[in-house]
C-alpha cells in the first residue's frame, strides 16, 4: 500500500511500530518545514561531495544495496502468513499488526520525494536544483536507514544516516511554526504535551478508554476518511501531515510501546490530532467518535 501525506496517520501507524519510527518521523518533518538554510546545510552533508566519478559509483552500488537489505522489514502480507493457523482472532490480529508494517521503504522514499519534496513544497522549482537534488537524498537515504534500522547491519545503517546526522550538528532544521499548522496550533501543542508527559497511570487510561471504544472501528474509520477528505479540499494535507508526525514523537516520547501502536491506541491519538486540526470542518458524530477517546480519558483522570 503506498504511503500519501493525506493519509499521514496509516504512515504513524508504522512508525510507532518500528524501533527508529521516531528518527523517521524528524526525517519527514524536517523536509515539510525546510527553509532555504536547512536546504544548503543538508546539501552540504551529501557524501558524493568532492568525490571523482569511480568513488560515486561505489557510492551508488552501496547505496543499492542497502535498499535491497532494506526490503527485509516484515511487511503485513509475511506476517499474516506466518500467523496462519488459527487461535483467538483478536489476539492473532493484533500479533500481525505487531509483526509487519503496511507500507514498505520505496513507498516510504517515493513519499519523500514526490510528496513531501513534491510540487507543494513552498520552495519547490525555486532554488538550486543540484542542492535541491543533493538535499533530497540525505533525506532519502536518513528515511531509509531509520525505517529499516531494525534489519540493517549498524554500519549499514549508519552510512545511511550520517549525512542527516551531520546536518543535524548545527540545530534542528525546521524552526517551530514551519509546519503551518495555524489556528489548531495552540491546541496540537497542548494535547501532544500532554501525551508526551503521560506516566503509567496515565498510559494504563488511554488502554482502557481504547478497549472501552472497540465496538466504535467503524465509525472511527468513517470519521477519519471524512477528516482526510476535508483536509485535501481545504488545502491542509500538509499541516495535518506535520501533525501527525509530531504526534509519533509524542507518543513514543510517552513511552506507549510497539503492543500499543497495534493494538488501538495510536489510532485514538492520531484521531484525536485528525480533529484538532480539522474540526472545523467535521460534522458533529465525526468530531464526538474522533474526540471521544480523549475525552474518556479525561473522565478516567
Amino acid at each position: 500500500m503506498p504511503y500519501s501525506l493525506v493519509s499521514a496517520a496509516t504512515l504513524g501507524f508504522d512508525l510507532v511500530r518500528l524501533p527508529a519510527g521516531r528518527a523517521v518521523a524528524e526525517v519527514l518533518l524536517t523536509g515539510l518545514g525546510a527553509d532555504e538554510s536547512a536546504l544548503t546545510r543538508l546539501a552540504a552533508t551529501h557524501p558524493c561531495r568532492g568525490l571523482d566519478r569511480d568513488q560515486r559509483g561505489v557510492r551508488a552500488v552501496r547505496s543499492r544495496r542497502a535498499r535491497e537489505m532494506a526490503a527485509g522489514v516484515p511487511h503485513m502480507r509475511s506476517a499474516a502468513e506466518a500467523g496462519q493457523g488459527g487461535g483467538d482472532r483478536v489476539a492473532l490480529l493484533v500479533a500481525q499488526l505487531e509483526q509487519g508494517t503496511i507500507g514498505d521503504a520505496p513507498t516510504l522514499e517515493r513519499l519523500l520525494r514526490e510528496d513531501v519534496l513534491g510540487h507543494e513544497h513552498g520552495l519547490h522549482g525555486q532554488t538550486d536544483a543540484d542542492e535541491w537534488d543533493e538535499a533530497a537524498d540525505v533525506l532519502a537515504d536518513a528515511a531509509v536507514g531509520f525505517w529499516a534500522a531494525g534489519v540493517l547491519p549498524p554500519l549499514v545503517r549508519r552510512d545511511l544516516t550520517a549525512a542527516f546526522d551531520r546536518a543535524l550538528d548545527a540545530g534542528p532544521l525546521a524552526a517551530p511554526g514551519a509546519w503551518g499548522l495555524g489556528p489548531a496550533a495552540d491546541e496540537l501543542t497542548a494535547f501532544l504535551a500532554t501525551v508526551r508527559d503521560l506516566d503509567e497511570a496515565g498510559r494504563a487510561r488511554w488502554r482502557v478508554a481504547v478497549d472501552e471504544n472497540r465496538a466504535g472501528h467503524r465509525p472511527w474509520a468513517t470519521a477519519m476518511h471524512e477528516a482526510s477528505w476535508g483536509a485535501h479540499v481545504s488545502g491542509r494535507i500538509r499541516p495535518l501531515a506535520a501533525a501527525q508526525l509530531l504526534a509519533v514523537q509524542a507518543f513514543l516520547d510517552g513511552g506507549f510501546d510497539l503492543h500499543d501502536g497495534a493494538a488501538g491506541v495510536w489510532n485514538a491519538v492520531a484521531g484525536c490530532v485528525q480533529v484538532i486540526v480539522l474540526d472545523d470542518l467535521l460534522n458533529g458524530d465525526a468530531v464526538a467518535v474522533l474526540r471521544g477517546p480523549g475525552r474518556r480519558v479525561a473522565a478516567l483522570s
